[in-house]
C-alpha cells in the first residue's frame, strides 16, 4: 500500500501460539502528495493487468497469466510433457528432465522479479476437478544495461500447433509495449518451424 509512510508495532509479543500486537501506529503520506510521487515498492506486485482469458479453437478456455511461485509443481509436470526435440529447440541443447525440474532452477523461474522478467503461462483448469495444467510458457527477460528484452516460448508437445504459442507471443509483445521497451528479440534455430 503506497500511501503508508510507516508502521510501528510496539510491543509485539511472539510465542509458540503466534504473534500478538498490543499496540500499533500507522502513518500515511500527506493526502496532498501526488500519487506519482509516492515511493515505489521494493518488490513489484503481481501484474494482474496481464491476466488474459483466451479460448482454443475447440472451445476450451485458458488463462494466459504471469507465473506465480506456487506454480512450481505445475512446472515440474509441464517439463515432463516435453520431448527431447522441444527441449532442444528451446534451450539449443539437450537438457535432462532432472536438471529442468531441479528446485533451485524452478525457484528462479517461478519467483519472478516482475521489473526484470515476466514469464507467462497458459493455464488450463479442468472444469470438473479444478486441477490446473500448464500448457505453455512464454518469457520476456529484460536486458540489464539496455531497454530491450528477449522473448522465449515453449509449448507442451501435445498442445503445439493450436495457436497457444502465437497468442503468448502476441501478449508478450503487447506487454513489451506497456513496459515501454525499445526492442524485443528472440533467438531460434533455423529448423524450428
Amino acid at each position: 500500500q503506497p500511501w503508508i509512510s510507516e508502521i510501528e508495532i510496539n510491543p509485539l509479543l511472539a510465542g509458540p501460539m503466534g504473534l500478538l500486537a498490543l499496540d500499533a501506529r500507522v502513518l500515511l503520506h500527506d493526502k496532498s502528495l501526488p500519487p506519482a510521487r509516492l515511493p515505489k515498492p521494493a518488490i513489484r506486485p503481481y501484474p494482474v493487468q496481464y491476466v488474459t482469458p483466451w479460448k482454443l479453437a475447440g472451445g476450451k478456455s485458458l488463462t494466459l497469466r504471469p507465473i506465480r511461485p506456487e506454480d512450481e509443481p505445475l512446472m515440474v509436470k509441464f517439463h515432463a510433457t516435453l520431448s527431447d526435440r522441444s527441449v532442444y529447440y528451446r534451450y539449443f541443447s539437450f537438457v535432462k528432465l532432472t536438471q529442468r525440474i531441479c528446485h533451485e532452477r524452478l525457484t528462479r523461474i517461478c519467483f519472478n522479479d516482475y521489473d526484470r522478467e515476466i514469464a507467462l503461462v497458459a493455464d488450463l483448469a479442468d472444469p470438473k476437478t479444478h486441477q490446473h495444467q500448464i500448457l505453455a510458457v512464454g518469457r520476456l527477460s529484460k536486458s540489464h544495461s539496455t531497454n530491450e528484452a528477449e522473448i522465449a516460448l515453449l509449448v507442451s508437445d501435445q498442445w503445439q500447433n493450436k495457436g497457444i504459442g502465437t497468442e503468448l507471443l502476441k501478449l508478450l509483445v503487447q506487454i513489451g509495449r506497456q513496459e515501454r521497451l525499445n526492442r524485443l528479440f528472440g533467438c531460434l534455430l533455423a529448423e524450428n518451424h
